[in-house]
């Protein structure tokens, strides 16, 4: 068997199948729903640790109008990344029972009423029952993920089975799929409530221990640089690399950016350094591979084609968006970019890990919308650091040095193509 037989039947087969798994594709779908929450949430936030001086804050009327309404500003931040494990949880079980063919919004709720029953509400004087804002957030979402999971495959279990209620024909869709829950729902809260009362297991607390220690692996410079070689030579594979690691991953980098807003709010140390911001504005630079600098490497060209690549994929890939480029070159299966695919992210997520852990270079902390090109995502990310829209520039530069030699090559031999061609 070929050296090509052998990594399409051991690693590239096996890695289609897993990008395709319901259950990964139902916790990524959920994951990435939230995205524009907590972008939402972090426009608002950012209000509040504006980089000025208090010197220079003082006496004037727009920095005390947001001294005097801080928690009203703050609202916003903690509605959408403070609640973050609801929205995931919901769209999760959304997600999962439509990839079953069942009722996705009875999937939803079905999860959601698990989730609400790990939050163990207290009784406070005066308000009666109350659910702690921190089992609502980030810290909570791997719950949100074992309760969409076991909620919507209850639900499967009983459709499968059919036990469920069926309503006469002439009932709205709606009513007929509300009472065929009903049976999962009370199935799925005897689950609960034995879990959570009787036997009186605190799944939140247990999942923090068990996901707890994988964070502190993320935030390493070993973590990180491992996200990046699995994501980029997945992609060299023809694999969407970042669903694949990401639907393992966001979960944890979702964690960490809530935690790192949260402590950003309240003026405290940042805990974590490499949330998904830091591969998002460092390392991804134009997509994944970082191939805002191949783009540019390409307008120059010899090849008629690849020249008029790069005038076709330049604004797309301005705005992180690669797969023109990856597709068009191609840069998947393409031994002449394996390289350079893979090693320049590496370099680059080494030298930002070593400029932001010095302390030259503010932690990300917010959520910027993606499509922001990457110096202007990076210094919002990290509450309005000049620096950070400094070290993308200088990214880009070490990524284009890492794919020139390699473009090199690959134009020479596009280039004579082009000429034998027209020879002929």
């Amino acid at each position: 068997m070929s050296t090509g037989s052998l990594m399409e039947h051991y690693f590239l087969n096996p890695m289609t199948k897993l990008a395709k798994q319901r259950h990964l594709m139902a916790i990524r779908d959920g994951m990435v729903s939230t995205i524009p929450l907590t972008i939402v949430g972090s426009l608002f936030l950012i209000f509040l640790n504006l980089p000025f001086t208090d010197a220079f804050k003082e006496g004037k009327a727009f920095f005390q109008f947001l001294a005097a309404n801080s928690l009203g500003i703050a609202l916003p931040f903690r509605v959408t990344t403070g609640l973050i494990a609801i929205y995931a949880t919901y769209n999760m079980g959304y997600s999962l029972a439509k990839s079953y063919e069942l009722d996705g919004r009875s999937g939803g709720t079905l999860s959601l009423m698990a989730y609400f029953m790990t939050t163990m509400p207290q009784i406070a004087d005066g308000l009666g029952f109350v659910i702690p804002l921190g089992r609502l957030g980030g810290a909570s979402l791997f719950t949100g993920i074992f309760t969409s999971i076991l909620s919507v495959e209850i639900f499967r279990l009983f459709v499968k089975k059919n036990l469920v209620i069926k309503m006469p024909e002439g009932v709205p869709d709606s009513v007929s799929k509300s009472f065929s829950a009903l049976f999962p729902a009370f199935a799925i809260m005897i689950v609960m409530f034995t879990l959570i009362t009787i036997a009186k297991v605190d799944l939140q607390a247990m999942f923090i221990k068990i996901f707890d220690p994988l964070k502190n692996i993320v935030d390493t410079p070993y973590g990180a640089v491992i996200i990046v070689f699995l994501v980029t030579l997945l992609w060299t594979m023809g694999i969407h690399g970042v669903s694949i690691v990401g639907a393992v991953a966001r979960p944890i980098w979702t964690e960490m950016i809530s935690e790192n807003s949260s402590a950003y709010e309240a003026g405290a140390a940042i805990p974590y350094l490499t949330p998904e911001p830091f591969f998002q504005w460092f390392v991804w630079i134009g997509g994944s591979g970082g191939t805002l600098s191949l783009v540019f490497l390409l307008l120059f060209a010899r090849s008629r084609y690849l020249k008029d690549l790069g005038k076709v994929t330049l604004i797309p890939a301005l705005f992180n968006i690669n797969e023109p480029v990856i597709f068009g070159l191609p840069i998947m299966l393409n031994p002449f970019f394996f390289v350079p695919f893979i090693l320049g992210p590496v370099i680059v997520t080494i030298v930002s890990y070593i400029a932001i852990a010095s302390g030259m270079v503010n932690i990300p902390v917010l959520v910027a919308p993606w499509t922001f090109p990457a110096p202007l995502g990076a210094f919002f990310a990290t509450g309005l650091d000049i620096r950070a829209a400094i070290l993308a520039l200088v990214n880009i530069v070490i990524l284009g040095v890492v794919y020139l030699p390699f473009m090199k090559m690959y134009d020479k031999k596009m280039y004579q193509e082009e000429l034998d061609a027209a020879k002929e």
